[in-house]
Parts: C-alpha cells; structure tokens; sequence
C-alpha cells in the first residue's frame, strides 16, 4: 500500500506537504520560543505559560478545549514523611467527537529541568542540530502534532476522522495523576499517536518495558555510637542490606531489572542513625511477571519489617505495565512504516526499557504508536537536541498517517469495516 498515491485526497496532500515545509522555519522558531518557558514538572507557573503558549499555536485549529485539574499525588520527603504534591492540569482539544474513526494524540508540557536548572535556551550548534531544553523531549512533538492536524484540516474531506489531542502536565514524573484520565480518552478512541522523540537515525519505540517507582521509609532506633552502640538500631545498615536483598530480584524473570537508586538517611558519625529512605525501579518484559515481581518485594519488605526494633513502610507500585504489541497494534505499525515509505523515509522499530504514556494507552486496550515526534537524542540531560528538519518531515508523516486512516486503511484490522 502506497498511501499518498492510493489516496483520494492525493493532489491536496502533496499541497499540505509542500505547505508544511514551507513553514520549517516558523516552526523552529517557535520552538526556540517554548524551549525558553521552564515547563518542568513541578514548576506550576511554568507549565501554565506553556498551556497558553500551546493554545495560541493551535487556536487556528478550531477544536474545543476543556481543561482537566488532576488530583494531588503523595512522594515520600527524605525525612520518611508524605508530602501532597499538586500536578497542575490536563489539557483536551477535541474534534468531532462523534466521527466514525477516532485518534487520540497524546504528548506531555513537562519538562525534567527544574526552574532552578542551568538549561535555560535553546540554539542551534554548528552541526546544526537545536539544543535545548524539551527541544525533543517533547516540545518539538507537540510542534509536530498540532502543526500535522493543522495540515489536516486543511483537507476538503475529513468529516468521517474525529481527533482529541490530551497534554498532560506530569508525564516526567510517571503520569501519576493523569494516568487514569490517559485511560479514560484512550478508552474513546481507535488508535493513539503519541509525540515522544524517535532516534536520532528515525527508528520508532515498538515494545517497551513496565515500570514503576518505590520509596521504602525505614526507621529504626537512635543511640550515641560511643556510648550505648546496642541499644540503637541502624537504620542506614538495615537499608543497605535491604537494597542487597532487593537488588537480587534482578534476573528472577526475563528482562526483569530492580535498580536501587538512593539510600538517604543519617546525621553526624557519633549518632547511629534512627531513619532512613530507600529508593528503587523496577523493569519488566511481561505484563504476566507483575504480580509475581509485587509478591517478591512485599515478601522481602516484610521479612525486614520483621526484624527487632525496626520499622519498614513500602510506597510506590508499578504504574506503567509494559507494553506488549497486540494484532492491532501492529498493523498500525505498519501502516505508519508504510506511509513513511511514501515520503522517502524507512521506519524502523525496537523494543526498549523506556516508557512513556503509549504503555498506559495500550494497557487501557488502545493499539497506538509512541515515537512520532521529531529525531533527538540526550533527553533528560544537558545535552539534549533535536535535528530540525524533522520538525517539517514528521509532521507530514502524520499527516499521512491521519489521512490515511481517515479513508480506511485500518478499518479491517480495527473491525470498523
């Protein structure tokens, strides 16, 4: 199948593409301009500048907007208490709700750089690639997204393709908050086109692993280490043998890892220690390995919590379950493979240990595609860039992708035929 020249709408395509690439430069401006607002996660300011800057760009969209206040989550502080965090708000543009194919798109404002981050600006290198803060990860996508749907809409026929587009502000932080609103619209609709950055080469996220996030609170009993070093009982120590005891549930399935990644606890040499906080990951290959996993660390937490004179308090679970590609996930793959083949470029898939939210649309039963934003790479460091072009070629990719759907070329393997 050869999308553009299978198309009815053939002639006006290649008149979006061409228009498309005609406005690279804007867009890189623009995206120039939003590297430059501090969107990250908790920087809640921040992320209501970019909410507006992102409706200004796709007002001439004309599509609804609702807005979705999300709950406040729990993260447990360093001093082992609970705090309430506040996650800003959701954001919904809606189009033809009620069509007869329906796509959700999905990307995130946030950013990982706090307001207090070095990386500020954006600029291009002499290589030429832009290096910014959410150049890739993900402003540029969601340049790409709306700029795609503009392009769209500009078509004579689009009547029987309905789209909602849902940004939400806390993806970085493991779309805890909006994790059910994500399953809620993924619930509504087809496929799902999410704008995370492809590799620098173009290849595409396929399978991806589960994940989840814990903090383990341990408390245990202070004493002076001179003068009475056993009445007290250590809870740095106690932690230390536990991140052992944890760490070994790597391997216990396929593909299955448990990073610990921080003990924090502890005062001065001469106090043995009464609290201290644990953090870990866990990844995993096959969603038939999350209760067996859960079971293991809660049999280990309580073997510890056991032990005389200590306390130990497990928090987190695995939020994302991994993202295993179904028939109709597939041949949605292929259809993307296909229309990039259109415009002279090769798609390719991998599997990866990353997540993003196309495991929470896929685990709400939504066959999706999560990489189609620009080509970037050192996301989640200083170091991050985008390569520019990709601004103007991947959003005609999803044009064609949106138009192609828009006709039926997966009605079949949706059973919409």
């Amino acid at each position: 199948m050869r999308p553009i020249s299978s198309l009815s709408c053939e002639a006006e395509l290649k008149q979006a593409i061409h228009a498309i690439a005609a406005d690279q430069a804007a867009m890189l401006e623009t995206l120039v301009k939003w590297s430059a607002i501090n969107s990250g996660s908790r920087n809640l300011s921040g992320l209501r500048q970019m909410e507006e800057a992102v409706l200004a760009y796709a007002k001439p969209l004309g599509a609804e907007v609702v807005f979705e206040d999300l709950p406040v989550t729990e993260s447990v502080r360093a001093d082992g208490t609970l705090e309430q965090r506040e996650n800003g708000r959701s954001i919904r543009l809606i189009k033809r709700p009620n069509a007869v194919r329906r796509v959700l798109l999905t990307g995130h404002t946030d950013t990982v750089f706090p307001a207090e981050s070095a990386f500020q600006t954006a600029k291009l290198t002499e290589g030429g690639a832009l290096h910014g803060p959410g150049v890739a990860d993900m402003k540029g996508g969601i340049l790409v997204m709306l700029r795609a749907l503009a392009a769209f809409e500009s078509l004579l026929e689009k009547d029987t393709l309905g789209w909602e587009v849902l940004l939400s502000p806390d993806e970085e932080t493991g779309s805890l908050a909006s994790g059910p609103l994500l399953a809620e619209r993924a619930r509504t609709a087809h496929i799902g086109l999410t704008y995370e950055p492809a590799l620098p080469d173009g290849t595409l996220a396929g399978q991806r692993k589960g994940s989840g996030n814990f903090s383990v609170v341990i408390k245990g009993v202070a004493a002076h280490a001179g003068r009475s070093f056993h009445d007290g009982r250590n809870a740095v120590v106690h932690a230390a043998s536990l991140a052992q005891a944890l760490a070994s549930l790597t391997g216990m399935r396929p593909g299955l890892t448990l990073n610990v990644s921080a003990i924090e606890g502890g005062s001065a040499p001469n106090v043995v220690p009464d609290l201290a906080v644990l953090r870990f990951n866990i990844r995993l290959t096959d969603i038939e390995d999350l209760e067996p996993v859960e079971d293991a660390v809660q049999d280990i937490i309580e073997q510890y919590n056991a032990a005389q004179g200590f306390s130990v308090q497990l928090h987190g679970q695995i939020n994302r379950p991994p993202k295993v590609i179904s028939k109709e996930g597939s041949a949605l793959m292929e259809l993307v493979k296909t229309c990039g083949a259109s415009l002279g470029l090769p798609i390719a898939y991998v599997a990866t240990g990353g997540c993003c939210e196309g495991n929470n649309l896929a685990a709400a039963g939504l066959p999706n595609v999560d990489t189609l934003g620009v080509r970037g790479a050192l996301i989640h460091s200083d170091k991050e860039y985008m390569i520019p072009e990709s601004l103007s070629e991947r959003a005609s990719l999803s044009l064609l992708i949106l138009a192609a759907f828009h006709e039926g070329h997966l009605d079949k393997a949706l059973g919409l035929a």
